[in-house]
């Protein structure tokens, strides 16, 4: 297996590779029937992806597939993008890119291996089982000899596992921490059986918040699969260009993606809405993984008070523990999620500079951030909601 050669490609379209064979790869967990660990790196989002007009040309995400093949067969495929900016990319290195054009460099182009406009922990180096070693090292090497080529200025790995960071760092990758906040089942039965694993006064307060959201003056429905209508994405186009608008100064998905997705992956999404005197009045959409609920969009016409909390972080977790989902992924940023029970968690990211100088100084600034990162996990974690094992509390 290990003894022909390997052959690598880029490919400037995912519609240059099968579906199947782009699977085989990315998630082979499907074989026995059930989800994908995450829907992200399939060929249906990445194709939705294109098809739409959400990368490609004049978006700053231009596609560059990584394939490489052995004796004909595809052994590994990585989803890489030659980036124009650091926009959609939620591993923020608008600093590395100051810093290295004040000193008379070109950042941009940059090469990225990601999964545009998503911020979720999965797989990026995608290798069909029993070619692990060979596939991965193929990819980083691959990689990297294209933004050396090419005399790129870098090239980033976003929200990798945590394997794939131990193997990059034994590839002399640059490691760098980030942190989410993440929401874990430990085996509820329902909602309630979650609340009684808070603190009397946390418990208190979401009971209230969900109290305040569900009074809104209408219904709260979940759609997927066959349920889900064109007129639920119409509602939710306008949720979602607003919070666009006023996050990103413009929303990177375009209306084609959510009539592509509503074809090809309705059964990989649930759609959250808040219904009142006929109108849906907000929203929020989840991916569905094998263990992993990804909350990914949120957005309203009429602001309530704790609507936002229900729709995006309450109603995630009922549906994970009603799926028997092991987490919920809320997306980046947002101290706010620590006190309804989402706990920081780590993520990584791996990075190669060409220049061997600014390599060092970046690996000198990862140095002291992973060390502020592991600091604030341990402190934002002693804060948590969560009851404390040698307290006793009364209700």
């Amino acid at each position: 297996m290990d003894g022909s050669a390997i052959e690598i490609q880029v490919l400037a379209s995912i519609e240059q590779m099968s579906g199947a064979d782009w699977d085989a790869c990315a998630c082979p967990e499907v074989e026995d029937g059930g989800r994908p660990l995450d829907p992200f790196t399939t060929h249906r989002f990445l194709l939705a992806l294109e098809k739409s007009g959400s990368v490609g040309p004049g978006t700053g995400w231009q596609p560059q597939y990584l394939a490489a093949f052995q004796d004909g067969t595809l052994i590994a495929c990585a989803p890489l993008y030659a980036k124009g900016h650091s926009q959609g990319e939620y591993v923020f290195d608008h600093n590395w890119a100051h810093a290295y054009e004040n000193a008379g460099g070109r950042y941009y182009p940059k090469l990225q291996v990601a999964v545009p406009f998503t911020p979720a922990t999965g797989r990026r180096f995608l290798v069909r089982p029993g070619y692990e070693g060979l596939g991965h090292s193929a990819l980083v090497q691959g990689a990297v000899q294209l933004a050396e080529n090419n005399q790129l200025s870098s090239l980033h790995i976003t929200f990798c596992t945590d394997t794939e960071r131990a193997i990059g760092e034994e590839m002399q990758l640059l490691v760098r921490n980030g942190q989410q906040y993440h929401w874990l089942n430990d085996d509820y039965a329902d909602f309630d059986d979650f609340l009684a694993s808070l603190s009397s006064r946390k418990r208190k307060n979401i009971r209230k918040e969900r109290k305040q959201a569900q009074s809104f003056g209408g219904t709260i429905h979940s759609f997927s699969g066959q349920d889900l209508r064109p007129e639920h994405w119409d509602a939710f186009w306008a949720f979602y260009q607003d919070t666009g608008a006023r996050k990103w100064g413009s929303p990177y998905l375009t209306r084609a993606f959510f009539d592509i997705a509503h074809d090809t992956m309705a059964d990989d999404m649930t759609l959250v809405l808040a219904e009142r005197e006929g109108q849906y009045v907000a929203g929020a959409l989840n991916f569905m993984g094998r263990e992993t609920l990804f909350g990914r969009y949120w957005g309203c016409s009429e602001h309530h008070p704790c609507l936002h909390f229900e729709l995006c972080y309450y109603q995630a977790i009922d549906l994970a523990i009603a799926g028997g989902m092991s987490r919920v992924e809320a997306g980046a940023q947002g101290d706010h999620k620590l006190a309804r029970g989402y706990l920081p968690t780590m993520t990584h990211s791996l990075h190669w500079m060409r220049d061997p100088g600014f390599a060092d100084a970046v690996e000198r600034y990862l140095v002291a951030e992973r060390a502020a990162i592991e600091e604030e996990i341990e402190v934002l974690t002693d804060y948590g909601p969560f009851r404390k094992a040698d307290v006793e509390e009364q209700e």
